[in-house]
């Protein structure tokens, strides 16, 4: 495999002090920021700024701005990221549906798709499909370089396997539905891809990169996708549940995020929890099982075994086409983490709130406001609404593999 493409070897990003100074480098964006304010907001000597910045313009991570006029003496010369230094993939595996975003160093968006998924289909077909996905946004997509030569036997034999035989099973779409991987035309080159965040429905073990008994698709308990990945494409990979990785990239985005819970309301019903200025995963990644909180001792059966979960209660009311009773259900669970957790705010995600946000931030709020009001509190937490529909989970696995690079959420519950 040629390394210097598939990445994972950023030299300057061994160390703590570079993660610092680059993360700066990615918020200031265009703008750019001095020597100067990087040693101020560090902490770090000027010197040790000097160092770290000659290091990173070497390698190409960073380059000038322009200049910045000082308070005293000759202008400042500004700095900024080279964001198409790095790439990360990010690939949602939902229980119908693939997402796989290709991003570059500053999360910008450099290539996507969206397709149907048998996520109940045989393991190595949706592991065939899931390389396919990778190699169509690393690669440009069809069409764009016929040759593989020199890139070595990894990614190129993976790809060579999901040919029509197991595509179309597993895409959905019949035979004929997408180009056979001949067809493909993959460029592994002049984009360094870093590594790939993979997030699916949980349970899950982050650690390890191994799923468990996913609700409703239990013949995934104990596969190891993160190592089975990894051997198809030839790139590191890290796993962890769709929610959280919406909730990482959320976090990312917004300044001074403070506590907040992403409740993502899809095929499923999970949330995704950054407190403390992290993302808290639970000891067992088991943080997040929103979905299954027993809201109706004598309610319906759950897909998860239980009875009468917030899940299998706000899913039915979305088959019925009852948005005010899923926003309520779903508001009923939101106002209980609320009053356990003391968090800043609620953010709503999932296709389903995409196709009507409003109803859903409305109806949610109406619970919390209300519970609120009656235990006496003047100013109940926002809610408000993701966007983007499953866009945020691909685009936050992504960033399970950047956020590390820029000391961001690295080591949180151990992972």
């Amino acid at each position: 495999m040629n390394r210097s493409n598939s990445g994972a070897n950023l030299p300057t990003l061994r160390s703590h002090n570079a993660a610092l100074v680059l993360d700066l480098l990615r918020v200031a964006g265009e703008r750019g920021i001095s020597r100067l304010e990087l040693a101020e907001r560090t902490g770090l000597t000027p010197q040790a700024v000097s160092k770290i910045t000659t290091r990173l313009r070497a390698e190409g991570l960073a380059t000038e701005a322009g200049h910045r006029a000082s308070t005293g003496g000759k202008p400042r010369t500004v700095l900024r990221l080279v964001p198409d230094a790095g790439h990360a993939i990010g690939l949602h595996l939902d229980r119908d549906e693939l997402t796989v975003v290709l991003v570059d160093l500053a999360g910008t968006v450099a290539a996507s798709r969206t397709d149907p998924l048998d996520f109940g289909a045989p393991a190595d077909e949706v592991l065939a499909m899931a390389a396919y996905a990778v190699a169509s946004v690393w690669g440009g997509g069809a069409g764009v370089v016929s040759s593989v030569r020199g890139v070595g036997a990894g990614v190129v034999s993976s790809v060579r396997d999901v040919d029509a035989g197991s595509v179309p099973s597993v895409w959905g779409g019949g035979a004929g539905a997408v180009p056979s991987a001949r067809d493909l035309g993959v460029r592994l080159v002049d984009r360094p891809v870093l590594g790939v965040g993979v997030a699916v429905p949980g349970p899950l073990d982050h650690r390890g990169g191994v799923l468990h008994r996913v609700t409703g698709f239990p013949q995934w308990d104990g596969y190891p996708l993160r190592d089975a990945l990894a051997a198809r494409t030839g790139l590191p990979v890290v796993v962890d549940k769709d929610t959280n990785a919406a909730a990482l990239g959320l976090a990312l985005g917004a300044a001074g995020a403070g506590d907040f819970a992403y409740l993502h309301l899809g095929t499923g019903l999970g949330a995704g929890l950054v407190l403390g200025g992290g993302l808290h995963r639970g000891a067992r990644t088991g943080a997040g099982e929103f979905g299954h909180q027993t809201v109706q001792l004598d309610g319906p059966v759950c897909g998860c075994g239980g009875r009468g979960c917030i899940e299998a209660l706000c899913l039915a009311a979305v088959a019925r086409g009852d948005v005010a009773e899923a926003a309520r259900v779903l508001g009923t669970g939101a106002a209980n983490l609320v009053g356990l957790l003391d968090i800043d705010r609620v953010v709503l995600g999932g296709r389903t709130v995409a196709a009507d946000p409003d109803a859903y931030v409305r109806g949610v709020r109406a619970v919390i406001d209300e519970r609120a009001r009656l235990g006496g509190v003047d100013a109940p937490v926002p809610v408000t609404a993701a966007g983007g529909g499953d866009r945020p989970v691909a685009e936050g696995a992504a960033q399970l593999v950047l956020a590390p690079l820029f000391g961001r959420f690295a080591g949180a519950d151990g992972g």
